[in-house]
């Protein structure tokens, strides 16, 4: 049977110096199907080279290639949350906060930091949708509500880039208390003549959609982004009809007047410095008080 045995040199190799593909080394679009290398698809700030589709990335991915040279300053990194409500589920909300810090390196659900974007000073908050589905609570909140008094404070633009799966129901009232706390802070900044950019990306939901992410001064969004309050499944369940085609994506909720406009990944760093200096230029100065002093 030496017929079937293939004995050509370069054909037949033993299987301890068989080598097999590292993993990570490639990238495969779910929406078009297209293979790329990590490299170019990380080149491409995680958007795919064929049909452009954003994949989701960590709030750290968006300090890299926003802020120049990678230069920023992490505020309120040390921030865990606590448990007001001695909560259970299928395990106590402490052990769960354990296990996803421990699982994701991250703290909480959000980041903030400040540093320059082209030279312009920027206060910046992120959100990471892998801690507990990018949930708000209490952390969240007192995060950005900061975030936003140390752009008032500095006078700084504030861009809130926002990813949620909603309020955290293991913090129930708790949550939902940051909806109006994290308006109200917006609402100062708004008072002091600071700009405020929202950037809604996928999925932006719930209590979070509800309020801080659509306060804006300019509501931006990127490509094909999930946006919306309650699921399209559950509303399609509450109205009895079939929705629109694309209902609830980012192009479907600009078209309907709810987002000044979508930016791709890949230029958002020069869209908002376009932005940002157009504000500037624009900007009227606060006009102080002034009482005319008289004399005896």
């Amino acid at each position: 049977m030496s017929w079937f045995k293939r004995v050509e040199k370069g054909i037949v190799t033993p299987t301890e110096q068989k080598k097999e593909t590292p993993d990570g080394l490639w990238y495969k679009c779910p929406e078009c199907k297209t293979v790329a290398t990590m490299a170019e698809h990380k080149r491409l700030l995680s958007t795919c080279a064929k049909c452009n589709h954003h994949d989701r990335i960590d709030a750290a991915d968006y300090f890299d290639f926003l802020f120049d040279n990678q230069a920023y300053t992490e505020l309120d990194a040390d921030m865990h949350s606590a448990d007001p409500l001695h909560f259970v589920d299928t395990k106590e909300y402490p052990k769960r906060v354990a296990a996803t810090e421990k699982a994701t390196g991250l703290k909480d659900a959000v980041r903030s930091a400040h540093g320059q974007l082209n030279g312009l000073g920027l206060v910046v908050a992120a959100m990471d949708f892998k801690f507990i589905g990018g949930s708000m609570g209490s952390v969240v909140g007192e995060k950005i509500a900061r975030a936003i008094d140390y752009a008032r404070q500095n006078r700084l633009p504030f861009l809130m880039i926002s990813r949620s799966g909603g309020a955290r129901m293991m913090e129930a009232g708790y949550s939902l208390m940051q909806m109006a706390k994290t308006s109200a802070k917006l609402a100062l900044l708004s008072e002091a003549g600071i700009p405020y950019i929202s950037l809604l990306t996928d999925p932006t939901t719930g209590g979070v959609t509800a309020s801080f992410a659509m306060l804006g001064d300019f509501n931006i969004a990127e490509p094909g982004a999930l946006i919306g309050f309650a699921g399209p499944r559950v509303i399609k369940e509450t109205i009895g009809k079939d929705l629109p085609k694309g209902f609830q994506s980012a192009e479907f909720v600009q078209e309907h007047g709810f987002l000044d406009f979508i930016v791709d990944r890949k230029e958002l760093k020069q869209k908002l410095t376009n932005l940002l200096t157009m504000l500037q230029k624009t900007e009227v100065p606060v006009k102080k008080d002034t009482k005319a002093s008289t004399t005896a």
